[in-house]
């Protein structure tokens, strides 16, 4: 089984912003492939399904983005799954707004969702698409800048970045993540 986890915060008060888009992201998958039934389980919002003929579990952890890693180190270690079949969506504010980046592997970077995951699962050995969110104006706070919502411009772009990571997600479960990279990585 593939999981593909989204990052993002809980609650209505960071619906839509930057740092969110791991949860639209499996949002919009969960829509498109009707997988439907989250469950509240290992400190994520959980579903299973199928994506191309290959079962997956879609993942919104429920802990906060700093600490994603305690619930993906829950469900790999309770599932028995290797962290090269985790796959991880999330913003990246060193990416122009719209644009995706897809590594087989990799450090977290600025990212501290992405720290909490390599530093509980113990490897960087697992594939992320990165949706990116843009960066701040040097004026603004960086916390409150990813806290923030996209403009309208924006959201059309972080949109049609949704809709193609579905398809690279696809296309990682499917092929491979060197295929995704190729296809997706402009």
């Amino acid at each position: 089984m593939i999981v593909l986890a989204g990052l993002g915060n809980m609650g209505a008060k960071y619906e839509q912003t930057r740092h969110n888009v791991g949860f639209d992201a499996i949002d919009f998958i969960a829509a498109q492939y009707r997988i439907t039934s989250f469950k509240l389980k290992h400190k994520s919002l959980v579903a299973e399904g199928m994506i191309q003929g290959k079962k997956v579990m879609l993942v919104k952890p429920q802990t906060y983005m700093n600490n994603s890693g305690e619930a993906l180190r829950e469900i790999l270690d309770y599932y028995n799954i290797p962290s090269r079949e985790l796959i991880v969506i999330y913003d990246d504010i060193d990416l122009e707004v719209g644009k995706l980046r897809i590594r087989a592997k990799g450090s977290a970077g600025t990212h501290n969702g992405m720290r909490s995951i390599i530093s509980h699962i113990k490897t960087e050995d697992f594939p992320r698409i990165r949706i990116g969110t843009g960066r701040p104006s040097e004026k603004m706070d960086l916390a409150a800048y990813v806290l923030s919502r996209f403009s309208l411009e924006e959201r059309k772009l972080i949109n049609a970045a949704i809709e193609e990571t579905s398809l690279a997600a696809a296309t990682i479960i499917c092929a491979s993540v060197e295929v995704a990279m190729s296809k997706y990585n402009k």
